[in-house]
């Protein structure tokens, strides 16, 4: 006798196979450890079709795991809401939320599935509805890269400015997760890229620090906008600079001026070239006696910090240290050769 587990066939696509007879709520609705039932792995990965019409029922489909999700999550996770009757995509089912308050809307949202969606369901009240980080149904888009997907007359600026808890916009949202390239053209002006979070960082630090400069129109890049501090202090030169960006940065928007920006450490944007190894992003003419010898509050010089993170070859000859050979480090360790003077 053949046994069949119904798991594994949801998880392979293989309900088919499955005798009829087993397919019932008692087989389809049993938990496992994290109280999640076949019905569910069903939903995710597809197979609903395989499924006799006694299952869709409200109440199987709102049965929750241990997370918080239903079936009706997992089936907007997968793609798979186009499968469900028309009865069980309401408001009111669709705004069941999980343990995190992920909403059916949310996790469709997030893997770019709002197109399953009645379209007569899809309000301004639910796209800015939030689960309990704040998100709203744009900025897990915008997290997830699939603002494409959204429907054209939600990408807006007035959608984009609402804020999560962490006060970023969906601006800030898709500059840390590189998908400012699905944000329309003409909405990533000035004002926008230099909004700024809780932390007082912009979308341009956003985009410094996740490293997607690539991503923000070259005329934004002045030193104005470059050196703005956040609240503690970090510009977007900076974070530039540690993510190993400078490259990305036109060559003729790259100062002197600005690479002398202090941080509140004294550091300057060299300084974090430096600790993090990419001094050779830097254009040679900038690496001048002057600029490598800047010293932060503790006293430390960007050539030091280069040197001291083992990143000398980055540096100018002239600013690395002697490479003594082994003779004359033998000769030293035993006292018969002096350092100069």
């Amino acid at each position: 006798m053949e046994i069949y587990d119904l798991y594994q066939a949801a998880r392979l696509g293989t309900l088919a196979s499955v005798p009829g007879s087993l397919l019932t709520s008692t087989q389809l609705l049993v938990r496992n450890a994290s109280g999640t039932t076949p019905l569910h792995l069903v939903a995710r990965h597809g197979g609903l079709e395989h499924l006799p019409a006694e299952i869709f029922t409200e109440e199987n489909f709102l049965l929750r795991n241990d997370s918080g999700y239903t079936p009706l999550h997992l089936a907007a996770e997968g793609g798979h809401l186009d499968n469900l009757p028309r009865r069980l995509l309401v408001d009111r089912l669709l705004k069941q939320a999980s343990n995190s308050g992920f909403t059916v809307y949310h996790v469709a949202a997030a893997y770019g599935h709002l197109d399953q969606i009645p379209s007569d369901l899809l309000t301004p009240e639910v796209v800015i509805s939030t689960n309990y980080l704040g998100n709203n149904l744009l900025h897990e888009a915008a997290e997830n890269g699939t603002l494409n997907r959204v429907p054209p007359r939600f990408l807006t600026h007035d959608f984009f400015l609402h804020p999560n808890v962490g006060g970023e916009t969906v601006f800030h949202v898709a500059a840390f997760n590189g998908h400012l390239d699905q944000i329309p053209a003409g909405l990533l002006t000035p004002d926008t890229l230099l909004l700024t979070n809780v932390a007082g960082d912009t979308v341009l630090h956003a985009a410094a620090i996740a490293g997607y400069l690539e991503q923000v129109p070259a005329e934004l890049f002045t030193r104005e906008n470059l050196a703005l501090p956040s609240k503690s202090g970090f510009t977007a030169i900076h974070a530039a600079a540690e993510s190993g960006q400078l490259a990305k940065i036109p060559r003729e928007k790259l100062t002197a001026d600005l690479l002398a920006t202090r941080n509140e450490n004294g550091d300057t944007p060299l300084h974090a070239a430096a600790h993090e190894g990419h001094l050779d992003q830097v254009p040679l003419a900038l690496l001048t006696e002057e600029n490598l010898n800047v010293r932060n509050f503790d006293g430390v010089s960007v050539a030091r910090t280069a040197i001291d993170r083992g990143f000398a070859a980055q540096l100018p000859l002239a600013f690395r240290p002697i490479t003594l050979s082994r003779m004359t480090r033998l000769l030293r360790r035993f006292g018969f050769s002096r350092r100069a003077n």
